[in-house]
């Protein structure tokens, strides 16, 4: 009886062995949704400001990309560049850049190409591993995906392509204009006298 009741006591405690040990969701797609708030962050830009995505209260276009001064990038920030001015006359948003080189180098890229939003230092890919970025080029290289978020940090649009830099900024441009507010019709009250 000893026996039976050993090897029952082990049998019950090491069952759990194979039982799966979390709940952890392990995905390799894009794990920000449309739908879902975007996770907070706070990081330093080419100013040396910190950039907050809470503090933000209107829509704002996040698009990672690989790296700064690589000439993908460099179509992709020059294109945001071009209707920065648009986007927030148009549109009342915002937009920030993400990559994983340091505050110097985000300094360095944007005087090159006269930045004038702010491109962010996530130098140990923290926000972008928390945004469920997804690698490109078999693993080899940081994705480029872009992200709309309405005012309130809601995912509103998720595009990924890493091949064309210069479509994120369409794309971009499309997603805010469905979550723009309809422009206030003229009400005119025709009255008979």
């Amino acid at each position: 009886m000893k026996t039976s009741a050993i090897i029952a006591a082990i049998a019950c405690t090491s069952a759990s062995a194979f039982a799966p040990s979390s709940t952890v969701r392990q995905n390799t797609a894009l794990n920000l949704k449309v739908g879902e708030t975007a996770p907070d962050f706070a990081l330093q830009d080419q100013n040396g400001k910190t950039f907050k995505r809470s503090a933000n209260k209107k829509p704002l276009v996040v698009y990672f990309y690989p790296a700064d001064s690589t000439p993908g990038c460099t179509v992709q920030a020059k294109a945001f560049q071009a209707e920065i001015q648009s986007i927030r006359k148009e549109f009342k948003a915002d937009v920030v850049g993400i990559s994983g080189q340091g505050a110097e180098s985000k300094q360095k890229f944007a005087s090159e190409l006269g930045l004038d939003f702010s491109i962010l230092a996530d130098e140990n890919d923290a926000v972008r591993k928390e945004f469920g970025v997804p690698k490109a080029a078999f693993g080899f290289l940081p994705g480029r995906v872009t992200y709309v978020l309405d005012k309130d940090g809601v995912c509103t649009s998720v595009y990924d392509n890493l091949a064309d830099a210069a479509s994120h900024i369409e794309k971009a441009k499309e997603a805010l204009g469905e979550i723009q507010p309809a422009k206030k019709a003229g009400f005119t009250l025709n009255l008979p006298f």
